[in-house]
């Protein structure tokens, strides 16, 4: 079985069709079949394993995994946000591409990621700010202190959260403890809070949580995710976007 064969590390369809003896077309529409059943990730040339409970992955692993959805679902966060908006822009592959779609529009933003913050403050126009101390490779996220301090003294007009995965049952849910503390004291500092991820991440869960559905104001995510899981969404008061 070729999910045998996956670990974190990705494994090319060239692999998998010399392993197999499949050609590359049944390789590319098995793997579509398997990933629609949770079994594994599809990510660029190739796919990983699936870990239904959550591990940290390698940020070059995310940030190649649903790279052209994360750009549509970027696109549309980008359309919520107003001109002289405060804002956080949470940490994570998903962020990195929201903080590239509003790159030079008119807000203040504290960015939890140095990826975020030079891609948001590239262009003239945002006042974008991060917080103090050491930054974590290769995701060059803050550290928890840092952000939690820098959280408590600022008052956000709108959030973009990222998670691991987020269902009505499990709530919102990240795969370290740390992550799961700053994402709370996002969810505190601000008056909206929007989730950006893509649809896959309804469908699994993770071991910290930091909120309930019903602490959401916006989900913007794909189409591929579940409709019953976007029907128990709309009825918690969340408004669903689809990229």
């Amino acid at each position: 079985m070729i999910i045998g064969a996956m670990g974190a590390q990705p494994v090319s369809v060239e692999s998998l069709a010399s392993l197999t003896g499949a050609s590359a077309v049944t390789i590319r529409r098995d793997l579509a079949d398997l990933q629609g059943h949770g079994l594994l990730r599809r990510v660029h040339g190739g796919a990983v394993s699936a870990d239904l409970r959550g591990r940290p992955l390698p940020y070059s692993l995310r940030a190649a995994e649903n790279a052209e959805q994360k750009q549509a679902i970027a696109r549309a966060v980008a359309a919520l946000v107003r001109d002289d908006m405060s804002i956080v822009v949470d940490n994570g592959s998903t962020m990195d591409a929201v903080a590239a779609a509003l790159a030079g529009r008119q807000v203040t933003a504290l960015c939890m990621s140095l990826r975020a913050a030079v891609a948001l403050g590239g262009e003239p126009g945002p006042m974008v700010s991060t917080p103090g101390g050491p930054v974590q490779p290769p995701s060059l996220r803050a550290g928890s202190a840092a952000s939690l301090a820098a959280l408590a003294n600022f008052r956000a007009d709108l959030a973009i959260v990222g998670a691991y995965s987020a269902s009505p049952s499990g709530g919102l849910t990240v795969t370290t403890c740390d992550d799961a503390a700053i994402k709370r004291a996002i969810l505190a500092a601000s008056a909206r809070v929007v989730l950006a991820a893509t649809g896959d991440k309804l469908a699994r869960t993770s071991a910290f949580r930091f909120g309930a559905i019903e602490d959401l104001d916006d989900l913007v995510t794909t189409r591929d995710a579940p409709p019953e899981m976007l029907d128990e969404f709309v009825a918690a008061g969340v408004t669903v976007q689809l990229a």
